[in-house]
């Protein structure tokens, strides 16, 4: 089974990749502090779908970015040390935070993030993690089983 969603996009790019998804908010910096070249493994204790679990090459969806100013310049980081996830897919609009991580990522790096966002609750109440992500350069996002 396949369902396709429509979000805005924020960086354009494509990607497919295992979803990892969270349901509450994603404080990058208490879930990146321990990346590692080709390495990142979520430290933040108080995301339950999401630590201990590998954040390099997956799609990333999640409802928001939550946490400290240091946040953009983590996910800049995350693409710098190349483990970065391959996609970050926003249920809700994505934070000023987050939003400048990917940019700077897309501008600063050979590694952008493809990122899309405004896919709304229904997006975040479907995808499962580890089922397929696809983003297309459109803002489209299929998910299959």
């Amino acid at each position: 089974m396949e369902r396709i969603f429509q979000g805005h996009t924020v960086i354009p790019g494509t990607a497919q990749a295992p979803a990892l998804v969270s349901h509450g908010g994603f404080n990058t910096l208490a879930s990146m502090k321990n990346m590692k070249k080709g390495k990142n493994i979520c430290a933040d204790q108080n995301n339950p779908d999401l630590y201990k679990k590998s954040l390099v090459g997956v799609a990333l969806c999640l409802p928001q970015t939550i946490g400290s100013t240091t946040g953009g310049m983590v996910l800049f980081n995350s693409a710098v040390n190349e483990c970065q996830p391959a996609c970050m897919l926003f249920a809700n609009h994505i934070d000023s935070l987050a939003a400048s991580g990917v940019i700077l990522a897309s501008v600063w790096t050979d590694n952008p993030i493809p990122t899309v966002d405004e896919l709304g609750e229904e997006f975040l109440s479907y995808v499962k993690s580890g089922m397929t992500v696809e983003v297309r350069e459109d803002g489209s996002v299929r998910v299959t089983d």
